[in-house]
């Protein structure tokens, strides 16, 4: 019998102790999944919860120091965020990894070349999903587990790390942007395939958000000289990316009988609060909180990068952005209250409410509940 090091169960198998928070007006409320449906997590520092804590990673691929986590939980857990990220507000919590886990980790890439040897890619979480597939069976026999897989939701963010990190550096592309962007699709779609012989039936995906518009960008167009408000050469991956996404999704629904999908539109939510920040109840969607340099734009935040000075800003509400790269738990709430339950103008052609409550029979494309933005401190 195949078992888990203590460093596999405990940590790259951490399901939340948070509790399910899709707020609805000023207070929060917890939502439990329909029948307890399992949620199972891919990506990158967009939903890692501190499983960088535990592999030999650099402080870069790292947020286990302050001021990271010091707003939610008041002391660094490892996110990426003054607190709480998305899965936070939408997985319930649940001790039993037979309602999810989380393998995402900071820095991953869809390609295995993307930050390797320092962090856990996508084709690894994989493999660790597929030895949670088989304890499952073990414990709860065939039918059983082939039933929580059936029904179990599979969140995946991954494709950032593969478009910034060789700006950051210096790589010469030798490929096409379009051979680039197929190769980082490649890699997911055969992942999604390997879930779907699993068991996987039902995903959620962010598409890229404004990569070439994040502060962290302000100092690769200061070296570049350029005015531009984003960096072009992210902006045109990050658009192709999202261009491919959708059409690759559609080609393993028709191809995979019971395959459900949702694509959330992080692109357009973020540049609008980036655009437009006080009709979302921020101040500031340009400049990033805690960082160095123009804009924060410098990838200081927590003095353990190489550069130990770094500035804080003093209400971290009124920011979109923490650090340079990742944005705060107000603006993940935000994104996850749209994720759990939004309109098809930002998430299609299923929410992700919609995903956890559905089973057999199949889900209707005009019944999206629509869940207010509220202004909560």
């Amino acid at each position: 019998m195949e078992s888990f090091s203590n460093f596999e169960m405990i940590h790259f198998l951490l399901i939340f102790s948070s509790y399910l928070l899709i707020p609805t007006s000023s207070q929060s409320h917890s939502h439990q999944p329909h029948n307890h449906v399992a949620f199972f997590i891919f990506g990158d520092s967009l939903l890692d919860p501190g499983n960088n804590n535990y592999i030999n990673a650099t402080t870069l691929n790292q947020a286990n120091f302050t001021p990271y986590g010091e707003t939610f939980f008041k002391y660094p857990t490892g996110r990426f965020s003054n607190g709480r990220l998305i899965p936070d507000f939408i997985c319930p919590g649940d001790h039993e990894f037979t309602y999810g886990a989380n393998f995402a980790s900071g820095g991953a890439g869809s390609l295995d070349e993307i930050n390797q040897g320092m962090v856990v890619n996508l084709n690894t979480q994989l493999r660790y999903f597929k030895k949670v597939e088989k304890q499952l069976r073990q414990q709860l026999g065939d039918e059983e587990s082939k039933k929580l897989l059936l029904d179990s939701v599979y969140f995946i963010s991954i494709g950032s790390n593969d478009y910034i990190s060789p700006l950051f550096r210096n790589y010469s592309m030798f490929y096409s942007h379009k051979q680039y962007v197929d190769m980082v699709m490649g890699n997911l779609t055969v992942v999604i395939e390997e879930i779907y012989q699993k068991g996987g039936r039902k995903f959620g995906f962010l598409n890229m958000g404004p990569l070439g518009c994040l502060p962290a960008m302000e100092a690769i167009k200061l070296q570049q000289g350029s005015s531009d408000e984003c960096l072009e050469e992210a902006t045109v991956l990050v658009k192709l990316h999202n261009t491919v996404l959708p059409d690759v999704l559609q080609g393993l629904e028709s191809k995979l009988k019971g395959f459900k999908y949702s694509i959330f539109d992080f692109y357009t939510t973020a540049k609008e609060r980036m655009d437009n920040p006080s009709k979302y109840g921020f101040k500031e969607a340009k400049i990033a909180c805690c960082g160095s340099g123009p804009y924060r734009s410098l990838y200081s935040c927590g003095g353990m990068r190489g550069t130990t000075e770094y500035e804080l800003c003093s209400n971290v509400n009124e920011y979109f952005f923490f650090d340079p790269f990742h944005p705060t738990e107000r603006a993940y709430q935000q994104l996850a209250e749209l994720i759990w339950s939004g309109t098809h103008n930002v998430i299609k052609p299923y929410n992700l409410k919609q995903l956890f409550e559905h089973s057999e029979e199949e889900i209707p494309c005009n019944q999206f509940e629509h869940l207010p933005y509220t202004l909560n401190n």
